[in-house]
């Protein structure tokens, strides 16, 4: 891998922490959890990683330590990329995980590349398109986009959002667009046109159409795969949350745990009644930042 250990062509330092699946992930933490006398274990990883003393400590508390300094690695630096893992792995010679693991690195890598390659590419091949004018697949995908592409429909904040909290999406458009904040919330259900890829599409809203993203977090925000998959690519494209693009809203009491991807971002809370009455202005000001 550019690391010195195999001959692949692959350029990992372009692919960012989340194209690593939960197989090498459970298998890093094989190798990297257990207390080694003669091998370095997660603490010296953490500690490559920039994580500080006392963050170590904290983390000695779980039961997992190599998945959340990975997951919190990679939702707070802009150096997360798989090679530079494979650095840093190198650098407290473990050289032997990179070796057994390989293979499987490998092969989440060009699974990242392929997805990567075919959200760039039109739906249709051009032997089926019928003979009316043709429109690329991004153009014409939301209510008030302009078809021919000229003009594409911009937006202040893409809502990430489970279903069964759409009552508070519904607030949300009374008090940021409805109101003299006069705001563009992407709202899935209610902007984007029927017929097209559902993860094509995500992913040009987020990524070119909208300024930033709002994650309403929930109990079932959590069991949500689309939530997930939206969540994980915004942060890959701002990691350490560097440009402000993504918003973690809580609204209502939670029962299950906080996401420990998001936890080193500034939250939105609506449940505290402290700080209620200033919710809706923060989080306006927020989402009209440049």
């Amino acid at each position: 891998m550019a690391v010195s250990c195999c001959s692949s062509t692959i350029d990992f330092h372009s692919i960012p922490l989340t194209a690593l699946n939960f197989t090498v992930r459970k298998k890093l933490a094989l190798y990297l959890n257990p207390k080694h006398v003669s091998a370095a274990d997660w603490t010296a990883l953490a500690e490559a990683m920039g994580f500080e003393y006392l963050e170590i400590k904290n983390y000695e508390q779980y039961q997992n330590p190599t998945k959340m300094i990975l997951e919190n690695w990679q939702g707070t630096s802009t150096q997360a990329t798989v090679g530079k893992l494979l650095e840093m792995l190198t650098a407290v010679e473990r050289v032997d995980v990179i070796s057994d693991l390989q293979g499987l690195i490998e092969e989440d890598c060009r699974k990242y590349l392929k997805k990567k390659q075919l959200q760039e590419q039109p739906v249709q091949v051009p032997e089926v398109d019928s003979c009316v004018p043709k429109t690329l697949e991004m153009n014409g995908i939301t209510i008030n986009d302009d078809p021919s592409g000229h003009m594409p429909e911009l937006f202040d904040a893409f809502i990430c959002y489970c279903h069964r909290d759409i009552d508070f999406v519904h607030e949300m458009i009374r008090q940021l667009e409805q109101t003299e904040c006069k705001l563009k919330l992407c709202v899935f259900d209610r902007d984007v046109l029927p017929g097209t890829c559902v993860w094509s599409i995500t992913s040009e809203l987020i990524e070119k159409r909208c300024k930033r993203m709002v994650v309403i977090i929930s109990d079932d925000y959590l069991d949500s795969d689309a939530c997930d998959f939206q969540t994980k690519f915004a942060l890959s494209l701002c990691p350490g949350a560097r440009s402000k693009r993504l918003i973690p809203v809580k609204y209502k009491p939670m029962k299950k745990k906080f996401p420990s991807i998001l936890r080193f971002l500034t939250l939105c809370d609506y449940t505290n009644p402290c700080t209620t009455s200033w919710f809706w202005g923060r989080l306006a000001k927020a989402l009209s930042l440049p």
